[in-house]
Formats: C-alpha cells, structure tokens, sequence
C-alpha cells in the first residue's frame, strides 16, 4: 500500500471520529476535511508525507496561506482543523508527537457582533401580520430566538416534547449534541400557544409532528427560512444594518449582561463551552460604558476641553 492511500485511510478514520466520538455535524465535518485538503495539497507539493510534518512546515503553510490573501480570521479557523487532525493522529498513536502543539495562529480582531436594541426588537416583531398563521408562527420565532437566545439550527430543531412551558423551560440540544435547559420568558410562551391554536390546521408530513416550528410545506422550518424572515421584517421597518438569527442570540446575552446577569449564568444559557466565548460581551458592555461617560460625564463636556 503506497503513502497516498494510507494516508487517505487515515483521513476518513480521522472523519468517523469526528462523527462518533466528538459528534460534530456534517458541515462541521466538511469544513475541517476541507481545512484539511489545503494542507494535504500543500504537502504533496512539497514531497512531505503527514506523518512526517513538523512546525517548520506548518508555520511555511500559514505563511502561504498569507501570501495568497487569505484572512487571519480564515487562517485561524483551517490551522484550528489541522489542530484538531493533528491531535488525533497523536492520540491513535501514528504520531509520537504533535507538530501543531507550538503552532501559533495569526493574531485576529475581536469582532462585537451588532446587537439590537430593545425597542428595533420589539418593533421587528410588532410589524409582523398576526392575522395570519405563518404571522403567528414568525412572531413565536422572533420571541423565542429573543428569550432564549438560541442558535437558529437550536430553533429549527425544537420539538414540542422538549417543551416545559409550565414551568418556564425549554430543552435545547446544542452543538455535540449537548442538551441544557433554558428559561423562556411568559411572552414567548404566550406566542407559542398562540401559535398552537393554529399551527395543525396546515401541512404537516408525516415524522415531522413533534417539531415546534413547521413551514408550508410540512417540514420544520430551515435556517434560510429564519433569515429571510428577519430579512423582510427588517426591510419594512428601515433597519440598515445586516441582522441575522445570530442577531438576536447576540441581543439576548448583551442586554442580560447590561441588567446585571451572571456571566457564568449567560454562558449556561448559551451553551458556550468555554467561558472566554461569553467574555465577548463584557467587551459589548465596556464599548457602550465609554460612550456613556463620553456623552454623559461632565468633564467630558465642551467648556472643559
């Protein structure tokens, strides 16, 4: 057996454990295979087997990764899949050591996401037709998305079994299958059951009763569904900037942040794994404090320059 197909061997044992053992997504999957490639192509190039790859020549990749103009952000995300790759050949043993253990990623912007205030939100979901059972629906979507802050693949996948409204919680399956429990305020679930009273007079195939949120034709709603409606309802009421689902998970932690809340607490909530991708919002918080003592602080004001 030559190198090339041992190591193609390799590759798809590395995505069965991607798969079985770390439970990622299919597309969290093609995206790390396809991280991967680049360096595989790089490497054949180069006459260097995978086996045999140490930190010169991934720091010789990421320079060519620069070189031909790919972000650092972008840099980051593939050298964070060959991380991950790298340290699976490490713990099945065909490698003795990791390469990518001093591997350094490009230094990258902290991006604050935008984040809606809560009149835009309350005037996104008052511009919605609730005449109508897809306006009942679409306002159940935006309350829930707003109270729980969920990621929008969280929203489409709700099932009414997961749905403790009684006592105020859903129970959300996140990323790696990972299940928590999240408070829903009495608003969302008042739309919910406002939805409910309308929701199976329409189509709905069979396998598909047990989702909350179901489009016409019968399936649960998609992600591109959910944007498209927040698209439109942005349209119609003169919102400029670029909101998305990701908006109002956005909006859900910074506005708990500014009421006073926990961060370990948002985190929960959010379903963050680590801390430091909560911490993302204290950074939200202390651009918004400046502004306010700029605005606000009397040693700011013009007779004192």
């Amino acid at each position: 057996m030559n190198k090339q197909v041992a190591n193609g061997q390799i590759i798809i044992k590395y995505k069965q454990y991607l798969r079985l053992e770390k439970s990622l997504s299919e597309n969290t999957i093609m995206a790390y295979t396809a991280d991967l490639e680049k360096l595989v192509l790089y490497l054949e190039e180069e006459r260097i087997d995978i086996l045999d790859v140490n930190l010169e020549n991934l720091e010789n990749f990421t320079a060519c990764l620069r070189d031909i103009g790919i972000c650092p952000r972008s840099q980051a995300r593939i050298l964070s899949g060959i991380r991950s790759f790298y340290h699976y050949l490490l713990l099945e043993e065909y490698i003795q050591q990791d390469p990518t253990e001093l591997l350094e990623s490009p230094q990258i912007g902290k991006h604050l996401p935008d984040v809606l205030s809560v009149e835009d939100i309350d005037n996104l979901i008052n511009s919605i037709d609730r005449s109508t059972r897809e306006g009942q629906r679409n306002c159940a979507i935006l309350e829930t998305l707003y109270s729980c802050g969920l990621r929008v693949s969280e929203l489409c996948n709700l099932k009414i079994s997961d749905l403790y409204l009684d006592e105020g919680f859903i129970k959300v399956e996140g990323k790696g299958n990972k299940q928590r429990l999240v408070p829903i305020s009495p608003k969302a679930i008042k739309e919910i059951k406002n939805y409910f009273m309308s929701r199976n007079e329409g189509l709905i195939k069979p396998g598909y009763e047990d989702f909350v949120f179901i489009s016409k034709f019968g399936k649960n709603i998609s992600r591109i569904m959910v944007f498209h409606i927040i698209k439109e309802l942005a349209n119609r009421i003169g919102i400029k900037k670029a909101i998305s689902p990701h908006t109002f998970r956005h909006s859900f932690a910074t506005h708990l942040l500014e009421g006073g809340a926990n961060l370990r607490a948002i985190q929960c909530m959010l379903g963050h794994e680590s801390i430091g991708t909560t911490e993302i919002y204290t950074h939200i918080d202390r651009t918004r404090l400046r502004n306010e003592i700029i605005n606000h602080h009397p040693r700011n004001s013009k007779k004192h320059i």
